[in-house]
This record gives C-alpha cells, structure tokens and sequence, in this order.
C-alpha cells in the first residue's frame, strides 16, 4: 500500500512507460486475435487497461466521469495508446492535486468494499500489470516479439551478447 503520493507518481510513470511499450509491440491486425475462446483479445485486453483508468479513477473521485465506459475497442492501437497517456497523466494529476500523504489511510468504499486510497492505488499499479502480463503471454502464442519490461525478453538476451534463458 503506498503512504506517499510521490511513491505512487514515480511507479506510476515506470508502469505507464511498461504499458506504453507493450501496448506499442501490437500491430494493428493483431488487436482481435487471440488464442482460445477463453482468452481475451490483445485489444481487449488493452481496452481494459485503458477503461480502468476512467473506471476506478471515477469511483475513487479522482476523475470526474467515466469517460471510456461503454465506448468499443478502437481499431488502431494508436488511439488506445494516446487515449491510455491522456487518462494515465489525468489521474496522476488528480492524485497529486486532489490528495495528500495523509489521505492515503483513509477508507473509501469501492466495488462493496472499503479500500484505503494507497491500496487503491497500489491495485491500479497491480491491475495493470496484471493484464500486460496477460497480454504478454497472447502475444507469445501469436508469435509476437516481447519486449522486456522488467528485464530481458528472450528475444533481447542477444543483445547483451548472451543466449536466451530457459
């Protein structure tokens, strides 16, 4: 759970860079394509991350509206990405001007439960890696390359001139 708005704002910005790169490694014909009947589509999954930030930002009063709800997957990930930044930078902005380091022990009622406000923004930060690894895992079993988020992809060992771990 975060204590300081700063701790959050520096991660924030780390995991919007993560979600911006692999959001970035889809082509556009790929954002439909998915792996079973179980498993959502990358532009699904996307979407999600994306809408979450108007969602959650909304119900813990840090966004004004939900914006992005009930609004269909875009069809070009360029319109996911610049939506993702816009909503990414609206709630950072919100949380930096609508709360302070105090606040974050407060309880706020959320999805029929009381969360404090750092334990909600820990779940954003969660939520979303959550889902980009999900994403990751389609984009493997599509045969798409993985960027590296919080090291190396395989395909990226090379480059350190080593081979691929197993």
């Amino acid at each position: 759970m975060y204590r300081k708005i700063e701790d959050f704002i520096n991660v924030w910005q780390t995991e919007e860079d993560a979600t911006v790169k692999i959001f970035s490694s889809i082509k556009d014909e790929y954002l439909s394509k998915t792996v079973s009947d179980n498993t959502r589509s990358l532009g699904r999954l996307a979407w999600h991350i994306t809408q979450t930030l108007t969602e959650m930002g909304s119900k813990a009063g840090l966004v004004d509206a939900d914006y992005l709800e009930s609004k269909p997957i875009p069809s070009n990930i360029s319109e996911i990405i610049d939506l993702y930044k816009k909503y990414s930078n609206v709630l950072a902005a919100a949380v930096k001007s609508k709360w302070i380091d105090d606040d974050l022990t407060q309880k706020m009622d959320l999805y029929g439960e009381s969360w404090e406000r750092g334990r909600i923004l820990e779940i954003l930060v969660n939520h979303q890696i959550h889902h980009r690894a999900q994403m990751t895992i389609v984009m493997r079993l599509l045969g798409l390359q993985v960027p590296g988020i919080y090291g190396p992809s395989k395909e990226e060992w090379k480059n350190y001139g080593m081979e691929p771990q197993e």
